[in-house]
């Protein structure tokens, strides 16, 4: 290049420092962050790291007043729970006890953090009795006695002689000598149970509950019932039901604060909202009252979207605004503040004496745990990093930023997130434009946001756009937004998706004749009924993507197995919709290459719905790939796998779309028709 001229060269073949191996070792996974004071005083902040590089273990990680960080636990340990396969909740302190759920066996564990002090590999002593079957009992999202003498949390029994009607595993609150023991059934009158919160005096326990066919986010009860405690027995007085029931109102997020007021986000509004109620109430007060989103759907347990600020009373919650997050603190008369800070998006927060303990995650940086010292901000904002986002060692000017988009999708107006190719000193060719790669997300009750995704940014750093696309049943959005999939899924998300391909194309961002789409679980069978609807994509991904509706309906977890009914319709009374809705039934409308990518283990889709579809599209000749990863669930954890999908997907669009990327990929074995 010369006197400052662009590098021209095909969109998709821009060489790229981000590679799939920096993407996949800078990938560490940073939630859950915790302080406490122990008993001796000593002050400790906690979290998790996922790491890929390490099989996919996650470690607890422990940092002192004085700035040492150290892991708490050495490999093989990996702090991880079944429960509801999707988990979450997997640890949690108590007053000088570290409380966890081990991947390997699923039972409860707890070690205290003088071993820790003392320099000497930790090894958690059990509390649950090893089960008869393998990963027969599993535990979350519990909590400490205030006494410290018995935990309650979240069980699920996996065991063939106590499953339900159903073969369904049975959840259930279970109260645990805090020394260890036998747990003990202290209540099991619902299909499923979360977030057990003891009160400040250790004279309430509160929690939520749910029943199919409802999810979370459909219908859930607040519940709160007086604790009494003997020598050796922990049981529950007469229930009291704090909110939910008639109406489909869905809670979130429920707690207690330092003066015995229990806190919650209800959307009985329409938006998540937070409450509060006091025992002996007969109704909660609300706290807030706006149009936007300060709770969100509990895909997994302890996600914890407000928190006290110390024993001050003073709240602070995240406030979403279509799918993008804020901090705000609560004030009198149902006023919010705004607090400045450098987040694009905030996963969790908590509170570090008076002080602020977020989650965090970025435009242009990985994610972070930071204390706010939220009386500072108005005037810049005093942020500490506890732990700072990885280097990733990556000029900033390689990163595309979000540009929110809404656009007309048949009647309607859906959203988006776009992101427009970016490389320093690169450009396209002259007169072309940019390839799309359209993303359906996962859940399909969940959302993308604008920060940081280095799978967007592995396309966009290569010329690639992005559109990342939040359609109609996307959470942030308000309930009503939310429920725009019910009895619609596979229509008004296929809508979203192939109408901001054409919204984008039709602006002259990218080019039509060059549009993708992948997805991975609910966005893969969002890929898969796209290509069987439509001839606007050149290319689809499905990343163990649902396949068959009637064998997800069938063959699938508890959590799960009647999410559908809402989705598409009670089976098997609604069999002929699912028949109709399932792409494996549609094969006849696909005419555009396909790639699948799946994991063996996966009990959420099971890998026989990939091959059924990967069979189908071989028999109809049309160009395809099929990669299968050993030892992976529903989504990839390992470090070699998240390279080989990511270069096994580059490669895969590069043959169907006519370009050759600069990386040095392996070609996908046994792929058909893509030479």
């Amino acid at each position: 290049m010369s006197n400052g001229a662009a590098d021209t060269r095909p969109f998709g073949s821009w060489p790229s420092p981000l590679s799939a191996e920096r993407l996949a070792a800078g990938g560490v996974g940073v939630g859950g962050a915790a302080a406490r004071q122990r008993s001796d005083g000593t002050s400790e902040i906690w979290w998790t790291e996922a790491r890929p590089a390490e099989a996919g273990r996650v470690v607890p990680v422990r940092q002192l007043a004085d700035g040492t960080t150290a892991d708490a636990l050495a490999a093989p340990w990996s702090v991880r729970t079944r429960v509801h396969e999707y988990g979450g909740g997997a640890w949690f302190l108590g007053a000088d006890h570290v409380y966890l759920s081990s991947w390997a066996d699923q039972r409860l564990y707890r070690f205290h953090s003088a071993d820790l002090d003392a320099g000497s590999e930790v090894a958690p002593d059990a509390l649950t009795p090893e089960p008869e079957e393998a990963h027969g009992w599993r535990y979350a999202d519990g909590r400490e006695s205030p006494d410290g003498q018995w935990v309650v949390c979240v069980s699920e029994d996996h065991h063939e002689a106590v499953r339900g009607e159903n073969g369904d595993p049975v959840n259930a609150l279970v109260a645990i000598p805090a020394a260890g023991g036998e747990p003990s059934v202290i209540n099991q009158k619902s299909d499923f149970v979360a977030a057990p919160r003891f009160s400040p005096d250790g004279r309430w326990l509160s929690w939520y509950s749910w029943d199919h066919p409802n999810m979370p986010w459909d219908a859930t009860l607040l519940l709160a019932a007086p604790v009494w405690i003997s020598k050796n027995e922990l049981r529950l007085g007469n229930v009291k039901v704090v909110a939910g029931g008639a109406g489909g109102e869905a809670i979130h997020g429920a707690d207690w604060t330092s003066d015995g007021r229990l806190v919650f986000s209800t959307d009985r509004s329409g938006f998540w909202n937070l409450h509060a109620w006091r025992p002996g109430d007969d109704n909660d007060t609300p706290l807030t009252a706006v149009e936007a989103d300060l709770g969100g759907p509990a895909w997994v347990f302890g996600t914890q979207r407000w928190t006290e600020l110390g024993a001050s009373g003073r709240i602070v919650a995240i406030r979403t605004v279509a799918a993008a997050d804020e901090l705000v603190e609560v004030m009198p008369e149902q006023e919010l503040r705004a607090i400045p800070a450098p987040f694009a998006g905030i996963n969790s927060v908590g509170s570090i004496g008076e002080q602020l303990l977020v989650v965090g995650a970025h435009a242009d940086a990985m994610p972070s745990i930071a204390s706010v010292d939220i009386d500072s901000t108005n005037e810049g904002g005093e942020v500490c990093d506890i732990r700072p986002s990885d280097d990733l060692g990556i000029d900033p000017a390689w990163f595309s930023h979000a540009q929110a988009v809404a656009f007309e999708s048949n009647g309607r107006t859906a959203h988006a997130f776009f992101y427009p190719p970016t490389g320093p000193g690169l450009a396209g060719l002259d007169g072309e434009r940019p390839p799309l790669v359209v993303i359906g997300h996962g859940g399909p009750t969940a959302h993308t946001d604008p920060t940081l995704n280095l799978k967007v940014q592995y396309w966009t750093s290569r010329g690639f756009a992005v559109a990342d696309v939040n359609y109609g049943g996307s959470s942030g959005f308000g309930r009503a937004y939310r429920q725009l999939l019910n009895d619609s899924w596979g229509i008004v998300d296929v809508e979203d998706c192939i109408n901001a391909a054409r919204h984008l194309a039709d602006a002259g961002l990218v080019d039509g004749e060059r549009l993708c789409i992948r997805g991975g679980s609910a966005g893969g069978f969002t890929v898969l009924a796209a290509l069987t609807q439509s001839d606007v994509f050149a290319a689809g991904t499905s990343l163990y993507g649902v396949a068959d509706l009637e064998a997800l309906a069938t063959d699938t977890h508890k959590f799960e197995s009647r999410y559908l009914d809402g989705l598409v319709g009670p089976y098997p009374g609604a069999k002929s919709v699912y028949e109709e809705r399932s792409p494996i039934n549609h094969t006849d409308g696909f005419s555009c290459p396909l790639l699948v990518l799946q994991g063996d283990e996966d009990e959420i889709v099971p890998m026989n719905q990939a091959e059924a579809i990967v069979a189908a599209v071989a028999a109809k000749g049309i160009p395809h790939a099929y990669v299968l990863f050993e030892g992976e669930q529903h989504g990839f954890r390992k470090a070699e796998n998240i390279v080989r999908s990511l270069e096994a997907e580059l490669w895969f669009y590069g043959r169907v779309l006519g370009f050759e990327p600069a990386d040095a990929i392996e070609p996908v074995s046994g792929a058909v028709g893509l030479d």
